[in-house]
Order: C-alpha cells, then structure tokens, then sequence
C-alpha cells in the first residue's frame, strides 16, 4: 500500500525498516522522565547521552537531500 504522487509511488512500509539512531536513549530517557514525574533534575544522565548520540548523528548526515527533494526534482522534470 502506497501514496501515488502524480505517476511516482511511494512505498511507506519500506521506510519502515531504516536504522533508527537513538532511538535505545531516547526511550530509556522517556522512561527516566515517566517514573520521576517529569523531573528532568533526575534524569541528566540519560539526557547527556540522548544529546551526545544526537550531535554525533547530524554529523553523518548525507549531503543529497531528502526524498521530498527529490521527488520535487523529478516532478519539475515531467512538466
């Protein structure tokens, strides 16, 4: 099951399977704040590595663009 953009067709479900980066620190960050009643004084450990697996991953980010980009390219194309 997809979204048809003009001829072009997106699969969802394929975006599904990527890498998620820090997704493991962010849930034990909400799970810090879930049991401390959102006391963020208790959960500073959890929020220092939230924040440093976060920075390292604007690093590594790839320098073509988004599929939103893309798709936008290619629709001025068939015009």
């Amino acid at each position: 099951m997809g979204r048809k953009v003009g001829t072009l067709r997106i699969n969802p479900k394929k975006f599904g399977s990527l890498h998620k980066p820090c997704m493991k620190e962010m849930m034990t960050f909400l799970n810090c704040l879930a049991l401390n009643h959102n006391s963020d004084e208790k959960c500073v450990r959890n929020k220092e590595l939230l924040n440093t697996c976060m920075d390292a991953q604007n690093n590594n980010r790839k320098p073509w663009g988004s599929i939103n980009y893309h798709m936008q390219r290619l629709s001025r194309g068939k015009k």
